[in-house]
């Protein structure tokens, strides 16, 4: 089956396109923003509300993860019913007010109910934001877009290390999460103006249309016997849980290490975020969906090649003891730590029907956000705990180490996920009905 040609379109519809990939990027930017916040604002939080260190990992890591991981399953099945416009206005207003609100905080118990609003919030946006525009781009060009989408994360990340802290000097911690919070909900009319809501399946065969979403039980089963969407995911989940141990543990890995201060190690963070992630996020979008129009497969490929790279590239980052050397090993490791997202986006919306898309993106947030955020940087946390009697300083540098092991994992899944996607098509053999069920 060849791809589905992009119809042409009038510049009034490309200008359009345009415009609500953009309105799609400032949202999820602010996600970023809002779910980095505390991170960064975590020692004046504790210094004034008493947290302990216990308290401040499960706000940021396992508590927020179990909410936002399965929240979006639900709030899924809305966006492949209802307007998915609405539903990202929606979730960019419910987690921004909560974020403001964290500001009121007194406690440790009313700072988990306002990340619990948070998560809520954040996890309906995803989803509709991927399901909209996939609906937007026909799948010859869905990587490009969705990398470029992507671009957020760096975005989100290099606002949320240099505005945050700026803001909390400036202004205090409490008026720091006012002020992001209220930004985003001021935001939220224009977003509304900016997005259109398109027809669902536009660019799609026909074959792979659906009137309405299947059940919930039914939706999963189609999603288990899709073996091309079943190992990506699984080797996504792997990933995650390197990519969120790294991202995690970094920064106090070049304190302890390499003795950079505080200071330097945030925009170091910065620079690895916000320059070498977006390269790795859009450059691996474009390769993907140039290469693609030979083999088909190379999606999954391009996949299985940068998480593969990245295992030497954080080796060398980990274990030399120079300075400058480590810090362009983990250059490197940044972007190609995150060139699977737009790759990885596009492959799971052309691998369902129209009907499925925000479901199957939140079944890949589950098992990512769960896997990776909640048990990545803990799992890193232990084994450094654990190393510290044999290791001193250096127990975390041994932690990467071996964590790097899921990701040597999820090459070879990724390998092997190619071998149930036709290669001269968008869709994997088993939504064609090629028997690859099981």
């Amino acid at each position: 089956m060849k791809d589905v040609a992009d119809p042409a379109l009038t510049r009034q519809e490309t200008r359009s396109r345009g415009v609500m990939l953009l309105a799609l990027i400032f949202v999820s930017a602010f996600n970023y923003v809002d779910r980095t916040i505390l991170s960064i604002l975590q020692i004046p939080i504790k210094a004034e509300l008493g947290l302990s260190d216990g308290q401040l990992g499960a706000l940021t890591g396992l508590a927020f993860a179990l909410f936002y991981a399965t929240l979006s399953l639900p709030i899924a099945r809305l966006a492949d019913r209802y307007s998915r416009r609405w539903i990202v206005v929606i979730s960019l207003v419910v987690w921004s007010a909560m974020t403001a609100m964290c500001g009121l905080a007194t406690g440790f118990a009313s700072l988990v109910f306002l990340r619990i609003g948070v998560a809520i919030g954040e996890a309906g946006s995803v989803p509709a934001s991927v399901s909209l525009i996939a609906d937007y781009y026909p799948p010859a060009r869905r990587a490009t877009a969705m990398s470029t989408w992507g671009l957020a994360l760096p975005i989100g990340l290099l606002l949320g290390y240099t505005c945050t802290g700026w803001l909390a000097e400036a202004v205090g911690w409490r008026l720091a999460f006012g002020v992001v919070g209220g930004a985003g909900v001021l935001l939220s009319p224009l977003i509304l103006r900016m997005i259109v809501e398109p027809r669902r399946g536009r660019f799609d065969p026909a074959t792979l249309n659906a009137a309405t979403p299947p059940p919930i039980g039914t939706a999963l089963l189609a999603l288990w016997r899709n073996r091309a969407f079943r190992y990506v995911v699984l080797a996504g989940m792997f990933h995650g849980f390197t990519q969120y141990a790294m991202m995690t543990w970094n920064a106090p890995f070049f304190t302890r290490s390499h003795g950079l201060s505080l200071g330097h190690v945030a925009f170091l963070m910065a620079l690895l975020s916000g320059g070498a992630g977006a390269v790795g996020i859009y450059a691996s979008g474009r390769i993907a969906d140039r290469l693609s129009t030979r083999n088909a497969r190379w999606r999954l490929w391009i996949m299985a090649i940068s998480v593969g790279a990245t295992v030497p590239c954080a080796l060398v980052q980990y274990l030399v003891p120079s300075t400058p050397v480590a810090i362009v090993a983990a250059t490197f490791a940044a972007a190609l730590m995150i060139a699977y997202y737009g790759p990885i986006l596009a492959t799971t919306q052309s691998a369902v029907s129209p009907a499925m898309r925000a479901f199957s993106n939140a079944v890949l947030l589950l098992t990512f956000n769960l896997f990776g955020l909640g048990l990545g940087p803990w799992v890193t946390g232990l084994l450094s705990d654990l190393l510290t009697g044999r290791f001193g300083h250096d127990a975390l540098r041994y932690a990467l180490v071996i964590v790097l092991v899921p990701s040597a994992l999820a090459s070879g899944i990724f390998f092997y996920a190619a071998r149930f996607w036709a290669p001269d098509s968008t869709v994997p053999r088993a939504a064609q009905g090629g028997g690859d069920h099981g």
